[in-house]
């Protein structure tokens, strides 16, 4: 896995991970890396400091150990990004663990089009944007719908 720091082209930035270069590459050529808060498909690896931990030996810096991972509560990206699931879960389909199955179908035409949402393994994410399955990762993990 390797995490890039990315700014579209209306300046924001944001961090994604990928399961490798090439992954990234084929996904912003396919359109795929969007930006996590206006949408844009215009994306470019932003420059990045590397992250070094201290050793095993070397004690951390206190204050590295107290700064936070993600965004702050309430901050405009963790706002935006609320916002976005409550999107997503409202307008479309939860279909779980069936994901992979379900989108391929779509694809095919064997089943009709409808947003949808869940979960797949990385073979299967692959498989799907290798046969040109128009999908996307969510920034964010879905709420689990039970019935």
């Amino acid at each position: 896995m390797i995490q890039y720091s990315l700014r579209c082209e209306d300046g924001h930035t944001f961090d994604s991970w990928f399961q490798s270069a090439s992954a990234f590459d084929s996904l912003k050529k396919t359109g795929h890396v969007t930006c996590a808060l206006c949408g844009s498909a215009k994306v470019e690896k932003a420059i990045m400091a590397p992250r070094v931990r201290a050793s095993r030996n070397q004690a951390a810096d206190p204050a590295e150990q107290n700064k936070p991972m993600v965004a702050a509560p309430g901050s405009d990206m963790q706002k935006t990004l609320e916002d976005m699931k409550r999107k997503v879960e409202e307008s479309s389909d939860y279909v779980g663990e069936n994901f992979a199955k379900e989108a391929r179908s779509m694809h095919l035409g064997e089943a009709p089009e409808r947003p949808i949402y869940g979960q797949a393994n990385a073979e299967d994410a692959k498989s799907l944007i290798e046969d040109g399955v128009p999908v996307l990762p969510l920034p964010f993990m879905p709420t689990r719908k039970t019935n």
